[in-house]
């Protein structure tokens, strides 16, 4: 008899930081890979949102996420900002290490993080590495972004994704009116 997977989602802790660069070399090539420094600053400015997935073998999968305005996108390597009148969830980055795959981690990531989205209107990402066809069947659909010059940060096809979480619709983003 064959014994269901067992993984358990937390937050992501900083003690954490070798593990999920693990992950995170088995799933981007070097020119998407952030680092350390980026990684642990983005537990200290949005530790609520970033979150791991371990199994018995330790740290399998991680998600990178944050408070966000509609529209804004963060650049490859750059550090997070929360938002105070936030009115989405921005997904950084999402990894299942190879050996965790099929398991259906990354969709209880991203579910785990939805749930506790209370009072955003939508939840925001940037598609990379052909992926905009798994996005898609968790909702998310294609947007404008007018960030061209974040979008242009990442390797390859990158594609900006919304998904609505509350109301009949999302406002057009605007990526000059988010910035400073």
């Amino acid at each position: 008899m064959q014994h269901a997977y067992q993984a358990s989602i937390r937050a992501m802790r900083a003690a954490d930081l070798d593990a999920v660069l693990a992950v995170q070399a088995a799933c981007y090539p070097p020119a998407m890979q952030e680092a350390a420094a980026v990684v642990l600053a983005r537990v200290s400015a949005a530790g609520d949102t970033c979150i791991v997935a371990e199994d018995d073998r330790g740290v399998c999968a991680y998600l990178f996420a944050y408070p966000s305005t509609l529209g804004m996108v963060t650049p490859l390597g750059a550090e997070f900002a929360p938002a105070a009148d936030a009115d989405t969830l921005y997904l950084h980055d999402l990894a299942v290490a190879p050996r965790a795959h099929g398991r259906g981690l990354a969709r209880r990531l991203v579910e785990h993080l939805l749930a506790r989205a209370q009072g955003l209107s939508a939840s925001a990402l940037v598609s990379v590495q052909d992926t905009a066809g798994f996005w898609t069947t968790l909702g998310y659909r294609p947007a404008n972004s007018a960030c061209a010059d974040a979008l242009a940060s990442y390797p390859g096809e990158a594609r900006y994704m919304v998904r609505p979480l509350t109301g009949p619709g999302v406002p057009s983003p605007s990526c000059s009116s988010l910035r400073p």
